[in-house]
């Protein structure tokens, strides 16, 4: 767990000591996958169980665990680690994107004797405002849920962990690599406008901003947000409008499975995307098209899971609960123990962007030398053309 030491020691946690919540009966699980609760109990067949104390129970949010992006990496860092140390496992998906469904699947993880709950996505603070004082024997760890998630003046208890990112960090990374790499007429397609993604996307603005200031390049960001974390046709039809009649090279599409529109749209003229919170080339390529994926921007959601689910199993939850952490950039020589970053592995790297320019990137933004604004009130001051659209629905 030395990342999160460092970062505890670098950034300003939030404590609280207190909470307020209510409790219900949940309604059967459904092992199919389509109902009200899909659950899953292959962590705790594939492995002959060795610690009793720990039963980790992972809840979806709005998608679920086939999204390859938000949920799934969750689900699957979660079943690996249970998988890897012995532990029970089982996910939950609510009946739907409502507030109560989701307590109603915590009331029914902690029915069934689940006591680690694992919760990714903003949408669940108010399941924690409902819960997580009830059942103070729980223990909460959630990720993307902020303070300004919580209602005013709410106090995190001390058997809740949450985490957030630096989206910016890893926003700028890709902007600055889409640049250099010699594309001028980019895009930025989110899911819902929420402080996660926006980061991703004013980050993406600077990155790409500073890239062209320093090679002189003009540079266009067409700049939309999807106002849900889905591709449908009339997104893919907004997403066509860019890459054929606007000359769009390249979309970051970020926000659950958005990212199927743009990828759908880029098919039809070979444009190129950029991936969001995992590596998703190998998705993207493997399905629209070889060489599409330009780069990921990543943050480590898995890193975050398997390491706070060993401080449980060691029993040190105590040093983190009650905490919100800001989780960022912990090296400056090496990128891949960053909570934030671009993948290595699959970056279309070239003579004017080398994995080694990137290397140089993270230690300027490691050592201050570059800064990021984190701002998601504003939008970024820029010298580059940037269209703001909204909505497309």
């Amino acid at each position: 767990m030395k990342k999160l030491i460092a970062l505890f020691m670098a950034m300003a946690m939030v404590f609280s000591l207190a909470a307020c919540g209510s409790s219900s009966s949940s309604s059967d699980a459904d092992t199919t996958g389509d109902a009200s609760a899909a659950v899953d109990t292959s962590a705790a067949s594939d492995a002959t169980a060795t610690n009793t104390d720990y039963r980790v129970a992972m809840i979806t949010d709005y998608g679920d665990i086939t999204d390859q992006s938000f949920n799934q990496t969750t689900y699957e860092a979660c079943k690996e680690y249970c998988t890897d140390n012995g532990l029970d496992f089982i996910y939950y998906k609510p009946d739907s994107d409502s507030d109560a469904d989701r307590v109603a699947m915590v009331e029914k993880a902690v029915d069934e004797g689940y006591n680690v709950v694992v919760m990714p996505g903003y949408a669940f603070a108010p399941t924690i405002e409902a819960t997580a004082e009830d059942y103070s024997d729980i223990t909460f760890i959630a990720l993307d849920v902020s303070s300004s998630d919580f209602s005013e003046g709410y106090e995190l208890p001390s058997n809740v962990y949450c985490a957030v990112y630096q989206e910016e960090l890893a926003g700028y990374m890709a902007g600055v690599a889409a640049v250099k790499l010699g594309y001028t007429h980019l895009g930025f397609l989110g899911g819902m406008a929420v402080p996660a993604v926006i980061r991703y996307g004013y980050g993406f603005v600077l990155g790409a901003d500073a890239a062209a200031a320093e090679l002189g390049a003009d540079v266009t960001i067409e700049y939309v947000y999807g106002n849900q974390f889905s591709g449908d046709s009339d997104i893919t039809a907004y997403m066509d409008s860019w890459y054929k009649n606007l000359g769009v090279e390249v979309v970051f599409a970020c926000g659950g499975s958005i990212y199927t529109s743009a990828c759908e749209s880029a098919a039809k003229v070979d444009g190129k995307v950029i991936g969001v919170d995992t590596d998703q080339a190998e998705l993207i390529d493997g399905t629209y098209g070889e060489g599409m994926t330009v780069t990921s921007a990543m943050k480590g959601l898995a890193t975050t899971v398997k390491d706070m689910l060993d401080e449980v199993v060691a029993g040190n939850f105590a040093e983190y609960g009650g905490q919100i952490a800001t989780l960022g950039l912990v090296s400056g020589t090496d990128p891949e123990s960053n909570y934030v970053q671009i993948t290595l592995e699959s970056t279309q790297w070239s003579d004017s962007f080398t994995q080694d320019d990137y290397v140089a990137l993270v230690a300027d933004m490691y050592d201050g030398t570059v800064t990021v604004s984190n701002d998601t009130t504003t939008e970024p001051e820029v010298s580059i053309a940037v269209n703001y659209y909204g909505n497309v629905k």
